[in-house]
C-alpha cells in the first residue's frame, strides 16, 4: 500500500522535514509513505479566500490516484487512539493500494476535498500547526504499522 500524503505548502523547517523522514524512511516498501507537497496560493490583505481555497483544493484533488481511498483529517472528522488507527490502517491495506490523506492548508481543506473524503480524521481536539502534523502523522502511521506487525516499537 501507499500512502500519499498530500499537503498544502512547502518550505517547511528543518526539523520538520527531519522529523516527518524519520519515520517515513523506517516505513517498508509494502507501506510507504509518500510525501506530496502543494504551493499554497499567495493569501494578499484583500485575498478572495473562498476562491483560493477553492483553487488548492483542486490542485489537490488533481494529485489523488483514480482508485485510491480519500482520506482528509479534518477536525470534525472521528478522533482514533493508535490502536483504533491501527484497525483502521489494516483495513486500508486488505481493500487499497493507495490511500490518500489530505491536509489542507490554513483555512482547512476545501469543501471539495472533505465531499470527496471517504473518512475523516481528527488527530486532536487542540490545533496543531500543520507542520507539527506531518511529523505527528508520520509518527503514528509508523507506529500503527508497527502493531500490526508485532514490532516491539510501541509499548503500550
Amino acid at each position: 500500500m501507499r500512502i500519499n500524503f498530500i499537503c498544502m505548502g512547502q518550505k517547511m523547517p528543518t526539523w520538520v522535514q527531519q522529523g516527518y523522514q524519520e519515520y517515513a524512511k523506517r516505513l517498508p516498501s509494502q507501506c510507504e509513505l509518500n510525501l506530496i507537497e502543494i504551493p499554497l496560493t499567495r493569501r494578499g490583505k484583500n485575498a478572495d479566500i473562498a476562491r483560493i481555497q477553492q483553487d488548492e483544493g483542486k490542485r489537490m484533488l488533481a494529485q489523488i490516484g483514480h482508485d485510491s481511498f480519500i482520506l482528509a483529517l479534518d477536525e470534525r472528522g472521528k478522533p482514533w487512539d493508535t490502536k483504533q488507527l491501527s484497525q483502521q490502517m489494516k483495513g486500508w491495506m486488505q481493500n487499497y493500494t493507495q490511500v490518500a490523506l489530505l491536509v489542507g492548508g490554513p483555512e482547512g481543506l476545501a469543501p471539495e476535498c472533505l465531499q470527496a473524503a471517504q473518512q475523516k480524521w481528527s488527530l486532536s481536539a487542540l490545533t496543531l500547526p500543520h507542520p507539527l502534523v506531518r511529523v505527528v502523522v508520520a509518527e503514528q502511521v509508523y507506529r500503527a504499522w508497527t502493531l500490526l506487525n508485532n514490532h516491539p516499537y510501541h509499548r503500550a
